[in-house]
């Protein structure tokens, strides 16, 4: 078996000390991200003031990056001179591309050097696919170690925790960084001529993005509650920043103050809650507390708070009602890639660890916390499909929206508990891969759905509201039925991937004995059947009003439209051939240490 690290040892003997062996590895995609947020920052630095007695920008710029590749390619020597004779070792492949993504940046700043904004979003374009490109191999390396106790022929994903039991490596951290790095990608390229329009395009933006994606990548793998709220603040501090970016929209400030105060809040309680449950098990490792409350006969007081509170702190990041207050506010005012991004990487992220915590470390509280989050996942898709229908404007209909997706991925939660713990562990799997692939259809169907709202605000230039759409399918076809193939996949439309995605996940739910919980998350769904329809019925059967004809006609960019090409054809793509994800992601069903 094929290793990416040995764990994190600092001494073998008293007064012996080894140097310890860092996970390089296991955590290339964090490395990654991060790495290329610092560069991309510190070339926009370099590069912000003017030569004196010149109209030339600062040569800063190419300095930076000119040092930064050097540094670089010095780092893949050494890796390669440690590992020269070891003929297993995957280091030469991944030397041989971080030196080629050396090379790369520096000519790509020396030709847009000119142009900071362009050189951003290009370097993290590549960074985002980097950290997908190495995400990829680690999944290579983990494929197909794992033999299924019913089914020896059905493979899943191997696993292994890495940095003394803090970091997981499984199918779950794996999947869930596919998601977020596509999310990124995809972001990108549509968000750029939307911050050019709004003149907000600053070159912090897409430092934030990349700091936000791995504090998301890192919370999906942390197997470790020191290293969750740790990666919890990284990617909420980024997306503070990010929400309110627009400095002279008072809508965007707003919403970004809400955002701070209430997850300040949120972080607080699951601080309490984590301190709560190591005062009772003596240590944070998820899989250590698992085993540590399984030796309990009963819960007690102290660990049904703690249980509570981290339950409140992780429903407030994935947005469950009764803590989703801070969701339509926020995505309202946000700017609109920034909205799009947030609902789609922040979920997917947020229910991983909600998955981790609750399956591993919590597991044997799951006749307490079970029936809690039953509970909160009917109120979340009732209420969020309710609200939106009394919704004018159209990001907020998109956030009532994304609270009511949020409920149907917590029947997945619900159906992992007599799952995985004293059950039929297939069934569990089965849960954890349709909530994995929901996650990653969500992606492409929110990102695509605000993308084409950030095409349509470009015009306006204001928020949208049902009485701004009216008649735009018929001026502007090919953007309007791209948010059609969204809404209805949103819907969960026959022949689209949000059918294949609410298919996946209601019949876990089925499997698992939870046939009132699919019942209202049906019922759910035909109510958020009416407020989609209304959207679409407003650009394509009402006419367009007197004030519409007036404004100018928008610009339709090359980058924007191609995003959401991409995005509606994955969208109608995985709707029709589903097979290959949906295997994938079955696979992807593994806890490290579980």
């Amino acid at each position: 078996m094929i290793t990416l690290a040995s764990p994190l040892v600092l001494a073998q003997a008293p007064g012996q000390f080894v140097v310890p062996d860092f996970p390089w590895a296991a955590l290339s995609p964090e490395l990654v991200l991060f790495g290329v947020g610092i560069l991309v920052l510190l070339i926009d630095t370099a590069g912000s003031g003017k030569t004196v007695g010149s109209d030339r920008p600062h040569a800063g710029r190419l300095q930076v990056s000119f040092v930064a590749g050097v540094v670089i390619l010095a780092c893949c020597g050494v890796a390669l001179w440690q590992n020269a004779g070891d003929v297993d070792s995957q280091v030469p492949v991944l030397s041989g591309l971080i030196a080629l993504g050396a090379v790369l940046q520096f000519v790509l700043t020396a030709i847009w050097r000119d142009r900071p904004k362009t050189l951003g979003a290009l370097l993290t374009f590549i960074g985002f696919a980097a950290g997908l490109g190495v995400t990829i191999w680690q999944w290579t390396v983990y494929d197909g170690q794992l033999a299924s106790a019913v089914d020896p022929a059905q493979l899943f994903v191997g696993t292994d925790s890495l940095l003394g039991g803090m970091v997981a490596v499984d199918g779950v951290a794996l999947f869930s960084r596919f998601s977020i790095c596509l999310a990124g990608m995809i972001s990108i390229p549509i968000g750029f001529a939307y911050m050019e329009d709004r003149q907000i395009h600053r070159g912090e933006y897409y430092p934030l993005l990349l700091f936000a994606a791995t504090g998301m990548t890192l919370l999906a793998s942390s197997n470790d509650l020191i290293m969750v709220f740790i990666a919890v603040e990284i990617l909420s501090l980024a997306l503070y920043v990010m929400s309110g970016i627009a400095k002279r929209d008072l809508n965007a400030q707003e919403s970004a103050v809400k955002y701070f105060m209430l997850g300040a809040f949120s972080s607080a309680i699951l601080l309490y809650g984590i301190a709560l449950v190591y005062g009772v098990t003596g240590s944070t490792n998820i899989p250590e507390m698992g085993v540590a409350l399984s030796g309990l006969d009963a819960p007690t007081g102290i660990v049904i708070a703690a249980m509570v509170l981290m339950l409140v702190g992780f429903a407030f990041k994935t947005g469950l009602v009764p803590f989703h207050f801070w969701t339509p506010d926020v995505y309202q005012g946000a700017p609109t890639p920034v909205t799009g991004f947030m609902a789609a990487a922040t979920k997917a992220a947020a229910f991983a660890a909600f998955m981790r915590v609750f399956v591993g470390a919590l597991a044997p509280l799951q006749l307490t916390w079970a029936p809690v989050v039953t509970g909160m996942a009917v109120i979340t898709m009732l209420g969020g499909a309710v609200l939106a229908v009394v919704q004018t404007d159209v990001k907020r209909i998109l956030a009532f929206s994304a609270i009511a997706h949020a409920g149907y991925v917590a029947i997945g939660l619900v159906s992992l508990s007599p799952g995985t713990v004293g059950g039929n562990p297939e069934v569990g799997r089965e849960a954890v891969g349709a909530m994995l692939l929901y996650l990653l259809i969500y992606t492409f169907m929110s990102i695509g759905s605000f993308g084409v709202i950030a095409l349509f605000e470009r015009r306006v230039k204001k928020s949208l509201t049902l009485e701004d759409l009216r008649g735009l399918g018929r001026r502007y076809p090919a953007p309007a039925m791209a948010l059609g193939l969204f809404l209805i996949s949103l819907a969960g439309i026959p022949g689209t991937a949000g059918f294949v995605a609410k298919f996946a996940v209601f019949r876990s739910g089925v499997e698992a004995g939870q046939f009132g919980l699919v019942g209202v998350a049906v019922v759910s769904s035909v109510i958020a059947g009416f407020f989609y329809l209304r959207i679409m019925a407003s650009m394509f059967v009402e006419d367009e009003t007197a004030m519409s004809r007036q404004v100018a006609d928008m610009s339709q960019t090359a980058p924007a439209m191609l995003g959401l090409g991409v995005a509606a054809a994955v969208t109608v793509a995985l709707g029709v051939a589903p097979g290959a994800l949906v295997n994938l992601a079955q696979q992807a069903g593994t806890f490290a240490g579980l």
